[in-house]
């Protein structure tokens, strides 16, 4: 994969990014936040390596890949395993 450069970076309104992120690429908004926020929550919720470091972790950075990109093929409908 071809990296790509990043113009603009979407913020909440935390005041730590101001000091981090230059202010030409920032902008802060909940709006274009929450849909992301809401993609996060779904690794925890579906893959239990993602929840708790006690019990169910990854010792595979490779692993933890494969399980990440088959959640997202599934969610997405590109593949239709355990229907």
């Amino acid at each position: 994969m071809a990296n790509k450069s990043i113009d603009t970076i979407f913020t909440d309104y935390y005041k730590s990014y101001e000091s981090v992120i230059q202010k030409s690429q920032h902008i802060q908004s909940k709006a274009e936040t929450y849909t992301i926020e809401g993609y996060n929550s779904l690794f925890p919720h579906f893959l239990a390596r993602m929840r708790r470091k006690a019990k169910c972790y990854s010792k595979s950075t490779k692993m933890l890949e494969y399980s990440i990109k088959l959640l997202m093929a599934k969610w997405n409908g590109d593949i239709s395993i355990l229907n």
